[in-house]
C-alpha cells in the first residue's frame, strides 16, 4: 500500500521570491524523503494552486493526501483558509481521503535558523556587538497568533541573554521601526532584526526597511528553505499519515 501523497500548502505571494523559497523547501523535504509523493501548493496568488495539485495527484492514482499548512501562526489562514480548501477538494473528490495536519508553527527548533539566518546578516554588516534584538513577523488580528511570536521571542532572549521585542509587520503593534527606536531610547545601540518570516515578500522587505530606517544594525533574511523546517513538515506528515488510517 503506498503512503500518502504529501501536499505542503503555504499562502502565496505576488513577489517571485516566495514561490521560488516555498518551492526550494519542498525540494527539501522530497531530499529527506525520496519515497514520498510530494507538491507544493498555494491558497492563493502562485502557482500551481492547490485544487490542480489535488486534481493531479489524483489522476496519478493517489487516493490519500495529506496537507501540511506551511503556516507559521494559527492565525485566520490556519482556521479558515486552510479547512474551507481542504473541505472544498474533498466534495470535488469524495472516494479520495484529504486529511490537513496541525500548522508548521513555531518549534524551538526554528531558533537555530534565526540563529543562522542573523549570523549570515551580522557578518554581511560586519557587526560584532549586539545588546538589543527584535523578533519581526507578520502579525495577525488574533492575539493568540502574536502571542505564540512573543512566547518565541522570549525564549530566543533568554538563549542570548539579551532584551527582546517581538514586532509585526501588519495587524499589530510594534512595528519594527517603534521597536528599534525603543530600544535606542534605553541607550541601546546594537539592535538586530530576526525575519520571523518563511520566504521573501513585501512584509518582511517592509519590516526590514522600517528597522534599517530606525537605526537597526542588521536584518536577517527570511528563515527560507532549511532542513529543521523540512524535518518539521516530515514530522506533522507522519501525524497526518497516521490518523489517515482507519480505526
Amino acid at each position: 500500500m503506498a503512503a500518502p501523497a504529501l501536499i505542503a500548502l503555504a499562502h502565496g505571494s505576488r513577489d517571485r521570491r516566495s514561490a521560488a523559497t516555498i518551492k526550494a523547501l519542498v525540494s527539501e523535504v522530497r531530499a529527506m524523503r525520496p519515497d514520498l509523493k510530494v507538491e507544493a501548493a498555494f491558497l492563493e496568488l502562485s502557482k500551481p494552486d492547490f485544487h490542480t495539485v489535488v486534481d493531479r495527484l489524483v489522476k496519478a492514482g493517489h487516493d490519500e493526501i495529506v496537507v501540511v499548512p506551511l503556516l507559521l501562526t494559527g492565525a485566520y489562514h490556519a482556521k479558515v483558509d486552510v479547512p474551507s480548501a481542504v473541505a472544498e477538494a474533498s466534495a470535488r473528490h469524495p472516494r479520495v481521503r484529504i486529511h490537513a495536519t496541525t500548522i508548521l508553527g513555531l518549534e524551538a527548533s526554528f531558533l537555530e535558523v534565526l540563529d543562522e539566518r542573523l549570523r549570515e546578516a551580522l557578518s554581511a554588516a560586519r557587526v560584532r556587538e549586539l545588546d538589543a534584538l527584535v523578533l519581526a513577523a507578520a502579525g495577525s488580528s488574533d492575539p493568540l497568533a502574536n502571542q505564540a511570536v512573543a512566547r518565541l521571542g522570549r525564549l530566543w532572549g533568554t538563549h542570548h541573554k539579551l532584551p527582546v521585542t517581538a514586532a509585526y509587520a501588519s495587524s499589530a503593534p510594534p512595528a519594527t521601526g517603534e521597536a528599534v527606536r525603543a530600544f535606542r531610547a534605553e541607550g541601546r545601540r546594537h539592535i538586530a532584526v530576526a525575519s520571523l518570516f518563511l520566504a521573501p515578500g513585501f512584509l518582511p522587505d517592509r519590516a526590514a526597511e522600517l528597522a534599517l530606517e530606525a537605526g537597526a544594525v542588521a536584518v536577517s533574511e527570511p528563515l527560507g528553505a532549511h532542513p529543521n523546517l523540512a524535518r518539521t513538515v516530515l514530522a506533522r506528515y507522519a501525524v497526518g499519515a497516521v490518523e489517515l488510517v482507519p480505526v
